[in-house]
């Protein structure tokens, strides 16, 4: 069986790898297990000074996986406090910079991976949506904090009450990704960047990162615990969702 999540290290940089790609890289609860944890390792490895988050072609990740969510939803863990069974978490925490290299769609959970990186490269391959409200159920990764600071509050409303997908370019030009590029220059294009950041000072690096990190949140962190209340009191009918996937999934697909 193949490895859920690669792990590979080449001159101080940590390329941490989705690897489910017959799932899109959905998020089971091992995946969820195993990416957080990966990412809290990464973070503590001395040997380490930046991160590359992407995923396994064709997709960065499609969200939560659906089948799990519609049987018990036991994958719905949103941001917990443990890095050990939550990602986004592990992201939130993290001290060493995380260059986000969206390879393809990338999609609600994922989209939320995506927002907690540092910042994001993306491959003309990329699209972006939050399908929170086809699904049914609240976002508990950051969704309604983070991605009306990046494209503004108006336009975040269209997208997660839409659930309609944004294109690499307008999300280039919107703010939401630094850059765009061919696919097969994604992971060059990345390394370069972790390489630029490596060559700098390590105390200052981190430090900024913490403090913009700090002041982002200055104004977000009472929005975060709002958006966990939102969640925790939201009652999530699995059967309701196991009959709506199959047209989720083609509404998705025709979108892409």
């Amino acid at each position: 069986m193949a490895e859920l999540v690669l792990v590979d290290t080449v001159d101080r940089v940590r390329t941490v790898t989705l690897n489910r790609p017959e799932a899109r890289n959905a998020l089971s609860v091992a995946l969820q297990r195993e990416a957080g944890a990966a990412l809290a390792a990464a973070d503590a490895d001395a040997e380490v000074d930046v991160v590359i988050f992407t995923g396994s072609d064709p997709a960065f990740c499609a969200g939560l996986d659906l089948r799990e969510l519609g049987k018990d939803a036991s994958n719905l863990v949103g941001g917990a406090d443990d890095p050990a069974i939550s990602p986004f978490a592990a992201l939130w925490k993290m001290s060493k910079p995380v260059i986000g290299a969206i390879n393809g769609p990338c999609v609600t959970g994922g989209f939320e991976l995506a927002l907690a990186c540092d910042f994001l490269i993306a491959s003309e391959r990329a699209a972006f949506a939050d399908t929170h409200a086809r699904v049914g159920v609240m976002p508990a990764g950051g969704m309604s904090v983070f991605l009306p600071q990046v494209v503004g509050v108006r336009k975040a409303k269209e997208m997660s009450l839409s659930g309609n997908f944004m294109g690499a370019h307008e999300a280039f030009a919107r703010g939401l990704v630094n850059h765009v590029v061919a696919h097969d220059a994604l992971l060059p294009s990345a390394r370069k960047l972790a390489a630029d950041i490596v060559g700098n000072d390590q105390a200052a690096v981190r430090n900024l990162k913490k403090l913009y990190d700090a002041n982002a949140k200055v104004t977000a962190g009472d929005a975060i615990d709002q958006e966990q209340q939102f969640f925790r009191a939201w009652r999530i009918d699995p059967a309701e969702i196991e009959r709506r996937r199959a047209g989720i999934v083609e509404r998705g697909h025709d979108q892409q």
